[in-house]
């Protein structure tokens, strides 16, 4: 049976005070379509959770910079809802216009987690972090989920979402989900589409630089400059110039200096031809 797509918050709303109403329990996985088998992977994590689940596709202006690249971003939502029908764990795809999510052209208050949005990608995208809370507020406000499933990928993104969570007490539990990757070790992004085969073997580079500084860390090498060193090391090997690589309290995302004693995890952002990638790596006695 083809997956139910709404474009309103009326009706999303609607539906889900039924499911409510009969105790069925709700969980949300927020994207910006494009969809892949990363995505895939968060729909069936919250299927594992949940008696219903939701996928939201919206491509969100305000986490797009005036220089990025909001309006080439990859949209096709007749083969996003041809691959969540083909995969049947999603109950309805709630695809709003963006006169629907910010009627007056814009939105006037804006969620903001303070310092964790101004470092790793929060440097260089000043802005983009804003955007992400702010959307993943309303989304959450209209499906009003017992979960939501958001990627490991994107570390600091999955971090401020808890934190959010937490400081304005949505009652909602966040999942992170393992990051999902092509055999080369590259990270599945809505954006590797812009890359061509020669540079999806240079992105791979990203990948191998991480995993070698996470065995060199669980042989006993915890400095983290050393550690940031070494992986900007191996991409320069290969021509490529990170964008940052930072070592950062995984849940805080404060950078580390000197010696690691706590779970922290290993970030980079790293441009290949059009596109901007990033990945990391968690640095744990378990890693």
């Amino acid at each position: 049976m083809p997956t139910t797509l709404f474009h309103t918050q009326l009706e999303m709303s609607t539906l889900v005070r039924t499911w409510q109403d009969s105790h069925e329990t709700v969980a949300l996985v927020p994207t910006m379509g494009a969809l892949h088998r990363g995505h895939l992977a968060l729909v069936e994590a919250a299927r594992r959770v949940s008696d219903r689940v939701v996928v939201s596709i919206f491509v969100n202006p305000l986490q797009f910079g005036p220089s990025e690249d909001f309006a080439r971003y990859p949209r096709d939502i007749e083969a996003d809802l041809a691959l969540l029908d083909q995969h049947g764990l999603t109950d309805v795809v709630y695809a709003p216009d963006t006169s629907e999510m910010y009627p007056e052209g814009h939105s006037k208050t804006q969620v903001i987690v303070s310092s964790m949005a101004s470092v790793l990608c929060g440097q260089a995208r000043p802005t983009h972090f804003a955007g992400v809370t702010t959307v993943v507020a309303k989304l959450l406000n209209v499906v009003r989920p017992n979960f939501a499933a958001f990627g490991q990928k994107d570390a600091q993104q999955l971090a401020i979402v808890r934190q959010m969570v937490r400081d304005l007490n949505f009652p909602v539990e966040i999942l992170g989900v393992p990051t999902v990757r092509e055999p080369s070790g590259l990270a599945l992004s809505s954006r590797n589409r812009y890359l061509s085969p020669t540079e999806k073997g240079l992105a791979s580079s990203i990948y191998a630089a991480l995993l070698r500084a996470q065995e060199k860390y669980l042989a006993g090498q915890h400095d983290a400059r050393q550690l940031e060193q070494l992986v900007r090391a191996k991409l320069g090997e290969v021509g490529l110039e990170p964008e940052y690589v930072s070592i950062v309290d995984r849940d805080s995302l404060q950078p580390i200096e000197g010696e690691i004693h706590r779970a922290a995890t290993l970030a980079i952002a790293c441009s290949v031809g059009r596109a901007r990638l990033i990945d990391n790596i968690l640095l744990t006695s378990g890693s």
